[in-house]
């Protein structure tokens, strides 16, 4: 457990923000699945541009669970400083600063990682901020906007000086983007340097792989971004590693398809008819990944030979079938019709792989 100003955040996985995909469905069920806290997708700080229908949308906070942590995208201390104190007025419970996303059209406006080499400009970012709310602020961040500039440590010291009460950081550079390896001493050094929660961020994709990162780093919470997608699972199989030393089953056949069944119905809900069926696809897409796996996974009955090649075949014909499948579903164009499908899909899977385990 650590806190975020006077927020207890009980369990030590957290669902990092992520555009298009952290939307008020997807953190309802990472938090009912054990994600210790959700951050919203990002925001853009300019007000003005709040009344598009992607902006209503990632400002929409109802019956979400607290605390309700919004991100913020931009580079002028005023606005984002107005940004936050109107976020806080709808709502909000914690305000996330956005100094970590290396996409190109947020880093051509010198905003997320492309800060990172300003330093000024980051601190009277952080300040007018910080003073413009009376919630708490976090930050997030990489280590640096290049290998030959990483300035993560400097940039948390700003951080903690400004009274950013919680900092995250992605073990790479902005210039690394999402290659390469994560730079666990980096963050192990910002954690040493600053008295104020870290949460690690990179490549956490297993809960053995958030032990050896929380060891290695000294990190309060490890933050989970694409390793959630398609298996929000991972967040109690974290907590439960963590916890009792040895992995947690896996989610069965029965509850994985009510999960997956229940998070297209609230996208259906969230969004309506037609774009919920396009935004449906990306997220059923990596379920169906992370099932094929599971079903690839379950105990094959081996010939006494134990012939490797079974299950080599196994994961093939049901690789296979995803790919299909996958191909099907994204020509769907009502909701109703996806569920059906779905629904069919995963049962007759399920009770295949049973028959041939």
């Amino acid at each position: 457990m650590f806190s975020i100003g006077s927020w207890a955040i009980e369990q030590p996985s957290v669902l990092a923000p992520m555009a298009g995909i952290t939307d008020l469905p997807f953190r309802k069920l990472c938090r009912e699945l054990g994600a210790g806290l959700a951050v919203s997708e990002m925001v853009t700080s300019d007000t003005n541009l709040w009344r598009s229908r992607k902006s209503q949308q990632r400002l929409v906070h109802k019956d979400d669970t607290g605390p309700i942590s919004v991100q913020l995208a931009g580079n002028d201390p005023a606005m984002m400083a107005a940004a936050a104190k109107a976020n806080q007025d709808m709502g909000a419970q914690i305000i996330d600063i956005n100094m970590g996303c290396p996409a190109k059209k947020v880093c051509k406006k010198a905003a997320g990682s492309a800060l990172l080499q300003d330093e000024p400009l980051v601190a009277s970012i952080l300040e007018a901020v910080v003073s413009a709310v009376d919630i708490p602020v976090t930050l997030k961040i990489r280590t640096g906007s290049s290998p030959s500039a990483r300035n993560g440590i400097s940039i948390a010291k700003i951080a903690e000086c400004s009274g950013i009460q919680s900092l995250a950081v992605h073990g790479r550079t902005r210039a690394c983007a999402f290659k390469g390896s994560v730079e666990y001493d980096t963050m192990a050094a910002i954690v040493d340097t600053v008295s104020i929660p870290v949460l690690a961020n990179g490549d956490i994709t297993s809960p053995a792989k958030a032990k050896f990162v929380l060891d290695y780093t000294g990190a309060a919470g490890v933050m989970i971004g694409r390793g959630a997608q398609g298996n929000p699972w991972i967040f109690r199989e974290i907590n439960y590693f963590l916890d009792h030393g040895c992995e947690r089953v896996k989610p069965t056949q029965q509850e994985f398809l009510t999960v997956v069944l229940h998070h297209l119905e609230a996208l259906h809900g969230f969004y309506g008819e037609h774009l919920g069926v396009k935004i449906a696809r990306k997220h059923v897409s990596w379920y169906l990944q992370y099932h094929a796996q599971l079903l690839a996974g379950m105990p094959v009955h081996a010939q006494p030979s134990n012939n490797k090649n079974d299950v080599v075949h196994r994961c093939e014909r049901i690789n296979q079938q995803y790919l299909n499948f996958r191909r099907t579903f994204n020509r769907i164009e009502s909701t109703q019709e996806q569920h059906e499908r779905l629904h069919a899909y995963l049962e007759i899977q399920s009770i295949k792989e049973e028959k041939a385990a």
